[in-house]
């Protein structure tokens, strides 16, 4: 399902949700069924993405894929977990950052750009 390309964000969307599960629904080293459901949907979101491998971090992005309730419960998550993660996973955190601040989001794929959200919604870029 996931192409090489997006590895690192997976390892670190992982890490996070780790970290949030745990922190805020008493994980006990496995994901609820919630955040086990937001980290399935965002693997196929980040499988679909049609940046590729030049696929900016998702907050700079110009295509929002993820549906509003998800894209808040993502940030819910970021939001908590992006300071734990430079303990718990400095790595994963300080590549994260550096990915970020190195890589300017690109402009849209040219079979995008000028697309209604409905055609966005038939590319199945829309769930």
């Amino acid at each position: 399902m996931m192409t090489s390309g997006h590895s690192g964000d997976a390892r670190t969307l992982q890490a996070m949700l780790d970290i949030y599960c745990r922190d805020k629904h008493a994980g006990t080293g496995t994901l609820c069924t919630e955040c086990r459901e937001l980290l399935e949907y965002a693997m196929v979101r980040l499988d679909k993405c049609p940046f590729g491998a030049q696929k900016p971090v998702c907050s700079q992005c110009k295509i929002h894929c993820y549906q509003p309730a998800m894209r808040a419960r993502a940030r819910e998550v970021m939001k908590h977990s992006g300071p734990r993660m430079l303990t718990a996973h400095p790595i994963l955190a300080a590549r994260h950052i550096a990915y970020g601040l190195l890589h300017k989001p690109a402009p849209a794929p040219n079979r995008l750009q000028g697309l209604r959200v409905q055609e966005k919604t038939d590319l199945n870029l829309e769930p």
